[in-house]
């Protein structure tokens, strides 16, 4: 029994030393990978309409009868071919009401004002019938806001075809994190708004600190009733080690050329004065978090909200943070029936390298949660 306990601590430790060094190398190569020229992306669109209309059919085809179905089917091609026989009809029409610039007479003239506006009138019946287009892209957040480089691609794409009237949606989810990369990608939103082009953002779960700092950007903010959103402050914190290395007759030195170039530490010896220098930076962050929040949205009380606190979505609402609580798979389907969607991705190709990283990081993330998970269960057995 003894040389089995022993045989089964060796083969726990080799799986152990096995999954360290699976997880070292990967992130050798991610890193090295880094380090190395990007690999150049591309810009992925995807039609939602379609995709809705897929789901849809593929429904009915099991639901309805299969002598209705291909009835619908036929009904469904007759439609939308005299959908595009109207919309190139329109065309012609528009295309005969331009006439010759070169008519000099006075009657010639007149003529001309007239079908000017005989066009003007044709033309703005066909942007009448014409679908708004929305351009859908997405922005998950993490502490470095590392989505901001797709962001980028993806706007700059976008901004390449938006015309007046029409939209972009972006589903955002995001705890906030370092403020210079929340700040620039809110930039890269305000881009949206400077070309005139309206900006919806749709939060379903959390924007929070820098996420709302991009969302309050939108001419129009939704939310989830359960999404969480606020957290308008700004924090640090980092543990000091100096009394510990003290114990152990170890000295740590700093140099630095500046009164404040460095302000508090991990393992020197922080002093007052370099705590409220710290804490005064942090305040004027603040201040200008509240003043970009105020710009975009001028009549929300930001001095109310400016706590650092986090609201849901239904209270979120009565105090001005959002202006409508709906799902982004709402709004979407919603828009679908009067409107063409298209989702705009940036991808880029992942080779082996970082493809062993990005695994490895997801199987020691994977195993933490599952021991989390254990523990947890353990403790609320055990009480």
């Amino acid at each position: 029994m003894e040389f089995l306990i022993e045989y089964g601590l060796f083969l726990a430790k080799i799986v152990t030393v096995i999954v360290a060094l699976m997880v070292l190398v990967g992130f050798i190569f991610a890193n090295r990978e880094q380090l190395r020229e990007r690999v150049q992306g591309h810009i992925s669109v995807t039609r939602l309409n379609d995709r809705y209309e897929q789901f849809k059919e593929t429904l009915l085809e099991a639901l309805m009868e299969k002598h209705e179905f291909n009835q619908r089917k036929k009904q469904l091609a007759k439609e939308k071919k005299a959908e595009e026989k109207a919309l190139v009809k329109r065309h012609k029409a528009a295309a005969k009401g331009k006439v010759s610039k070169e008519a000099s007479s006075e009657a010639d003239t007149k003529e001309l004002q007239r079908d000017a506006a005989s066009e003007q009138s044709e033309k703005a019946a066909g942007t009448a019938d014409e679908r708004k287009r929305i351009f859908v892209t997405q922005f998950n957040g993490d502490i470095k806001a590392s989505g901001l480089s797709h962001l980028r691609e993806e706007i700059t794409a976008i901004l390449q075809v938006a015309e007046a009237g029409d939209e972009v949606l972006l589903c955002l989810e995001s705890p906030g994190g370092m403020v210079a990369n929340y700040g620039l990608a809110a930039s890269q939103l305000a881009r949206v708004r400077s070309a005139g082009i309206q900006l919806t953002i749709a939060v379903d779960k959390v924007a929070a600190s820098g996420g709302y700092m991009m969302a309050c950007v939108a001419d129009r903010i939704l939310a989830a009733p359960f999404a969480m959103l606020g957290s308008i402050g700004v924090l640090a914190q980092l543990p000091n080690f100096n009394r510990l290395l003290k114990r152990h007759d170890v000295d740590y030195e700093l140099f630095t050329a500046g009164e404040f170039k460095r302000t508090v530490t991990m393992f020197g010896e922080n002093t007052e004065e370099g705590r409220e220098k710290f804490q005064s930076d942090l305040e004027e962050i603040h201040v200008l978090f509240q003043h970009f929040i105020s710009e975009y949205r001028p009549k929300l009380d930001v001095a109310k909200v400016a706590t650092g606190e986090v609201w849901f979505g239904q209270k979120a609402l009565a105090m001005g943070l959002v202006d409508e609580l709906k799902t982004s798979d709402e709004y979407l389907t919603e828009c679908a029936k009067h409107a063409d969607l298209f989702q705009v991705e940036y991808k880029e190709k992942k080779n082996i390298a970082k493809k062993m990283g990005l695994a490895a990081e997801a199987g020691v993330e994977s195993a933490l949660t599952r021991l989390f998970s254990k523990l947890t269960a353990w403790r609320h057995h055990a009480q």
